[in-house]
């Protein structure tokens, strides 16, 4: 598929192919060539699409199957994922610019299924029915009846996932795997800019057996689908991840019809280096810039040391960047590729020339690679910030962009993170690993890590603010796809 200039049918419903009428051309951001044209959703698509999941999951035909049946059939499209990998992590290579053999590879495929079957075994171990602990009084009415309440994790209904374009297989793994799993029917919206990686789960809903109208997909070359998921009488729950300007759009669309939300959006997270573990700090610039070239919403890319080490600490940053190979993400020896577009590429120009115009200062990169005449390359880039005002600061720039910002106390650093609109993730360094956690502890922000990160299915993520509303994966990512429903019984 990675090579296929052909076109290729956008639009899979009710456990069919159809070849949409909107010509949607999916490009390469490493050479700026058309891989392939998919044949989007045209106006009576995604309605179509809708109907097909409403019905489906009105009948029963998914939601009444025993949950192990479920997750064997969910289990079966992971399989199919398995026995593709190769040709699935070439689609991905193709279509985000992410280095076959970089760092981020593996997140983008390999532990989205080894997470995805951790989350099966994880949702087995549940309880769909709970007793809530009525007190002894209670329990026996004055007539002598007995009393029983019990709560019922119950499906939501029909979820639309609309899911973004950095970690596009990754992110569908994690809207479409729980949502399935838990009894709902989907339609899988993906950004317009890789919608390759999202055909491919329903290449696999049919390898799978899935019942027809439980897993549809429709490519949308514009906005007007996603306008129609989030607004749908039809649809009962909207799952987004993408900007917070677009989450907060589909929040007031889906509000007008009071649907449940779940958004994962940007994020301006702070790295702090406490005084005892400096020494960390020089690889924090390069953790950042060969994550997917900066282009991950939970990265650190606000770096915090204290101020009388700022300068030295920088040049070690820059340093550990010094030897980083951009280029060609097929070639082995590339560990950093593109951004997604030109736009982007333009956008991390403009926030380096405002770090500038604020006070800011270039320590290295900040442009185009002189050497890359092709592709959607920027160079890995720190800036020395004189403060967290500064736009390179505030603002989400999703880039091989970060800033480095000096503080005078432990309570300079805290308050310096905590000074965002974003509240998505934080990390704290130091060999006090007490002290690490009292720093921690005090950050606003859904995540903390404290020496060091883990991605886990039995770990949420989510975050405070701008970044978002509810969780995906762990516990409170299954349950986001549930409704609860609580039954009285008199005996």
């Amino acid at each position: 598929m990675a090579g296929d200039k052909r076109n290729r049918a956008g639009v899979f419903v009710d456990g069919a192919w159809i070849e949409g009428s909107v010509p949607l051309p999916v490009h390469n951001p490493a050479t700026e060539e058309v891989i392939g044209t998919v044949m989007a959703a045209g106006p009576a698509d995604v309605p179509a699409a809708i109907a097909s999941a409403r019905a489906a999951f009105d009948d029963g035909r998914w939601s009444g199957l025993p949950r192990e049946e479920r997750v064997a059939a969910v289990g079966r499209m992971l399989d199919h994922f398995a026995a593709n990998r190769d040709a699935i992590r070439q689609t991905i290579m193709a279509e985000t610019g992410c280095p076959i053999s970089g760092p981020v590879m593996p997140v983008q495929f390999d532990l989205a299924i080894s997470g995805a079957r951790d989350l099966l075994s994880y949702y087995l171990e549940l309880r769909d029915i709970e007793e809530n602990p009525l007190p002894l009084h209670e329990r026996v009415s004055a007539t002598g009846a007995v009393m029983t309440s019990l709560k019922r994790f119950v499906p939501v209904g029909v979820v639309a996932a609309i899911s973004a374009y950095n970690f596009p297989f990754y992110l569908n793994i994690w809207k479409v795997v729980p949502a399935l799993i838990t009894g709902n029917t989907v339609i899988l919206r993906p950004s317009p800019l890789t919608p390759l990686s999202a055909l491919l789960f329903a290449e696999a809903a049919q390898a799978a057996g899935l019942p027809p109208g439980v897993l549809n997909v429709v490519a949308d070359a514009g906005h007007e689908g996603g306008v129609t998921l989030s607004t749908h009488p039809a649809v009962d729950m909207v799952t987004f991840t993408g900007s917070t300007v677009v989450g907060q759009e589909v929040a007031r669309q889906a509000a007008t019809g009071v649907k449940r939300i779940q958004l994962e959006l940007g994020g301006k997270s702070a790295q702090i280096y406490l005084p005892d573990r400096l020494e960390r700090a020089a690889m924090a610039a390069r953790s950042v810039v060969l994550s997917h070239a900066g282009q991950g919403c939970a990265l650190g890319t606000r770096i915090l040391v204290p101020s009388a080490e700022k300068a030295r600490l920088m040049d070690h940053m820059a340093a550990s960047l010094s030897e980083v190979v951009i280029g060609d993400p097929a070639d082995p020896a590339t560990v950093m590729g593109p951004v997604i577009t030109a736009a982007q590429q333009e956008r991390c120009e403009r926030y380096v020339a405002a770090a500038v115009d604020a006070g800011g200062r270039v320590i290295t990169g900040g442009s185009r690679p002189r050497h890359l005449q092709r592709g959607y390359y920027f160079e890995p880039t720190i800036l020395d910030l004189p403060d967290n005002s500064n736009p390179a600061a505030q603002d989400e720039i999703f880039g091989p962009v970060v800033g480095v910002i000096g503080y005078d106390s432990i309570d300079h650093a805290v308050a310096i993170a905590n000074d965002s609109i974003y509240g998505l993730s934080g990390y704290v360094y130091g060999q006090d690993v007490r002290q690490a956690i009292a720093v921690a502890e005090r950050l606003r922000t859904g995540t903390v890590n404290v020496n060091g990160s883990i991605l886990s299915s039995y770990a949420s993520s989510g975050g405070f603010g701008a970044s978002g509303i509810g969780r995906e994966r762990g516990l409170e990512g299954i349950r986001v796809y549930q409704q609860i429903q609580v039954m009285n019984i008199t005996n």
